[in-house]
């Protein structure tokens, strides 16, 4: 994360192109962003075509992008800002109608790096100003920030062709994966995530079958709806956005809505999802934790999580729960996260067997859910055979 407390030398400032058509919320952004001492605005523009002329100019680093605006809108814009500033992360301003988040997932598609829901500054009122004031400078902060860089490292013994090593100020603990057979998938993800998951949707379908697959992604109402239906369609899966009460069965998909934290609960013999819109956790509602505490009480060795790019350290203490129940997690790595804070704050805490890009991420879920398809055909057989 950026430093706030710190001043910084002004050359070494993040540096912030704010692209929005109302003067007003441009003036009260920039305000805010004054506030921190890393980070500073350098360039505005009130529709895309202005941005794209100043884009070579400015050199931002982070590039807050409206989008609906006059003349260019913003998901117009997106692919010329980023050939104009290829390193930049572009943090996309919408708010929560249906268009606006379809056409936001398609600008995160192209290579956009996070969103935040806009409020109607003159319906929802100061806590809603408030909110989303703190909300835009924690993730331009996040943004900003350094992040570990991954370097190799010795294997541990029983971890032999899982390790990747991340070494900050320190080595890493890791951990074995589990000896048992998979019966859950959990992912987690926040920042860069909804990419990250529509390639490994992408690439295992027709391997889910033998799993019940949970997904907690850090997504306003309506986004989490979406984001479900495209990995329904990617995969094959049946499913989507959960609903409270749910049974929980092999081969379906179930994405926290938004708003509402998701675990898997034990009724009687079954188990079922259960929503809460109870507090946020780590800033969050979903957040990563719940589910992967949950999935840890209910499958204990089998349950397999894989935590993906994002900031903060939502899924840390979820994730090493799951490993202390002798289950597997797997991170995904530094180098092609837009930020390595969650899979970072995992791997410091010791719960991962390593850490991996998604190419090899995609090769080893494969691996393990084929172990668990593997073995129920086994049993299919070895039931026929009985009978």
């Amino acid at each position: 994360m950026g430093a706030l407390s710190q001043p910084a030398d002004k050359a070494a400032r993040a540096r912030v192109m704010l692209v929005e058509d109302s003067a007003v919320v441009r003036g009260m952004v920039r305000n805010w962003i004054d506030t921190l001492d890393d980070i500073e605005v350098v360039a505005v523009a009130d529709n895309g075509q202005v941005a794209l002329n100043k884009i070579a100019a400015a050199k931002p680093d982070i590039i807050i992008l409206d989008i609906e605006m006059p003349i260019m809108d913003g998901l117009t814009a997106l692919p010329g800002l980023l050939r104009g500033a290829p390193d930049a992360r572009v943090l996309v301003a919408s708010t929560l109608s249906l268009r606006n988040a379809e056409v936001t997932l398609k600008a995160m598609a192209l290579g956009a790096a996070d969103y935040i829901a806009k409020p109607s500054f003159q319906r929802d009122g100061n806590e809603a100003r408030a909110e989303f004031r703190d909300e835009l400078l924690r993730k331009v902060s996040g943004l900003a920030g350094p992040v570990p860089s991954l370097v190799a490292g010795p294997v541990p013994a029983g971890n032999q062709g899982w390790a990747v090593v991340p070494q900050a100020q320190q080595d890493f603990k890791l951990r074995p994966p589990s000896s048992m057979v998979p019966r859950v998938l959990a992912i987690g993800s926040s920042t860069g995530g909804p990419a990250v998951l529509s390639k490994l949707f992408g690439d295992l379908k027709g391997q889910l079958g033998g799993v019940p697959v949970l997904v907690t992604q850090h997504m306003p109402p309506t986004f989490t709806t979406l984001l479900g239906e495209s990995l329904c369609r990617l995969s094959g899966m049946e499913g989507g956005e959960a609903t409270d009460g749910e049974p929980v069965v092999a081969g379906r998909l179930y994405v926290a809505p938004g708003g509402f934290h998701m675990r898997v609960r034990q009724r009687g013999s079954q188990h079922v999802i259960g929503l809460d819109a109870g507090a946020k956790i780590n800033h969050c509602r979903p957040a990563v934790d719940p589910m992967f505490e949950s999935i840890s009480n209910v499958y204990r060795a089998q349950a397999l999580a894989l935590i993906l790019t994002g900031m903060g350290n939502d899924g840390a203490l979820g994730a090493a729960k799951i490993a202390n129940g002798g289950g597997t997690v797997l991170a995904q790595d530094e180098t092609s996260s837009v930020v390595w804070g969650m899979p970072g704050a995992a791997m410091a805490a010791g719960a991962c067997v390593g850490a991996f890009g998604p190419d090899e991420l995609s090769k080893k879920l494969s691996r393990m859910l084929g172990a668990r398809s593997q073995t129920r055909s086994q049993t299919r057989s070895q039931t026929r055979g009985k009978i």
